[in-house]
């Protein structure tokens, strides 16, 4: 293999969120990767870090080719460079643009098991947090469009915040199921906002849909938050782009920006984002196939040796949705029980709404060694809590 995933580096005594734990305990929770970032990426930032000066930055015009380039390849979307404009995060983003884009006291609507920090980013700022839960038949999910179109036309409804690709059951959305989202979102006038951070780790193989690529309609009521920072491992570096058509919507949030300060890059989020788009896709193809790899390792410790907790099937992402609805109705305690006696760190589902009770989260984005040794702690675990517990179902 020419890049290294399988060499565990320690990341603890680094003031890691993640490695911030007990000394015996794994942590396999919040979204970051266990893999150092492509070479390409690290010998970039190195120069720029010897260079020694780190005053005020710009963004060039590489920056913006590096990005439209980047769509153009590998999403087969074609970007304007007046569209783009630079960030320091995807939820920084999501903030603004709520405080900018919605009033207090308004619906904001999400597609709930999601990404938590949406109800932080809605409910910080005095908005109103309105679900459109969808539908699971125990194997996979899909929208209640009914359901959608119901809570669209409401009035105090205003924003849409869509997950493309959906965090955390891995789930791209199709051409056919964004453009009927676009439809309803534009005939109730409800501004849809994309986290699309995920996009570029889909299963090999597999292509996400940006959500503005969908048809025109949905490109004037868009607006579309991007990043190298999950695919490449980047979070630290806080650099990120909102990609917005509509001239009108764009000025709005280049404003909502610039008055929260959100708007400057730091001396490293420049080179890093152009590494990544212009010389990284090699390592990006390597690591979606490792990826890929460990989630066939957990479908089949989990088949053959915990078969009452069930993987929903996942089509992108490095985070697994894991059923334990055979075993506990809420897997908080679970959670719970799994962290005490074990060390294995995983994600509550009920973090993702109430909805997503019956579920833990689990991120594989690890060499192989600590993945096993998570899928050891989960099965001795949920043996013993099952035994302790005495409530399986199956």
């Amino acid at each position: 293999m020419l890049y290294d995933f399988d060499t565990v580096i320690s990341r603890t005594n680094t003031n890691s969120l993640k490695w911030d734990v007990a000394k015996q305990e794994l942590p396999m929770w919040v979204a970051d990767m266990d893999f150092q970032t492509a070479p390409e990426i690290r010998t970039a930032l190195i120069q720029q870090a010897e260079h020694g000066i780190y005053g005020y930055n710009i963004v060039p015009e590489a920056w913006f080719a590096s990005v439209q380039s980047w769509w153009r390849k590998r999403h087969h979307f074609e970007m304007e460079q007046e569209w783009l404009i630079f960030c320091t995060g995807v939820v920084p983003a999501l903030s603004s643009i709520i405080r900018k884009l919605t009033t207090v006291g308004e619906n904001i609507l999400v597609q709930t098991p999601v990404y938590n920090i949406f109800f932080h980013s809605i409910r910080n700022n005095g908005r109103m947090l309105l679900e459109n839960p969808l539908l699971y038949d125990g194997n996979e999910y899909s929208i209640d469009f009914a359901d959608l179109e119901e809570k669209l036309a409401l009035p105090q409804t205003t924003m849409l915040l869509l997950c493309n690709p959906h965090n955390p059951i891995g789930k791209i959305w199709d051409t056919k199921t964004l453009a009927q989202i676009g439809h309803l979102a534009a005939k109730y006038h409800v501004l849809v906002v994309s986290d699309e951070i995920h996009c570029d780790l889909t299963d090999p193989g597999r292509e996400y849909v940006p959500f503005a690529s969908v048809n025109e309609e949905c490109r004037n009521n868009s607006i579309t938050c991007i990043s190298p920072t999950k695919a490449f491992n980047l979070a630290g570096i806080q650099t990120a782009a909102v990609c917005i058509p509509n001239p009108v919507l764009r000025h709005k949030a280049d404003r909502a920006f610039n008055t929260d300060e959100i708007a400057e890059p730091n001396t490293f989020a420049i080179p890093a984002a152009i590494a990544a788009y212009t010389k990284g896709e090699p390592w990006l193809n390597a690591l979606r196939e490792y990826l890929f790899e460990n989630k066939k390792t957990v479908e089949t410790f989990l088949r053959e040796h915990i078969p009452f907790i069930k993987l929903v099937p996942s089509e992108a992402t490095y985070l697994l949705w894991l059923d334990c609805g055979s075993i506990c109705d809420d897997a908080k305690e679970l959670q719970a029980f799994l962290r005490e006696e074990t060390g294995l760190y995983l994600s509550k589902g009920s973090l993702y709404g109430k909805i997503g009770a019956p579920f833990l989260r689990l991120n594989i984005a690890c060499p192989r060694t600590l993945l096993t040794d998570g899928l050891n702690r989960l099965y001795q675990g949920s043996m013993k809590y099952c035994d302790q517990v005495s409530t399986l179902k199956i």
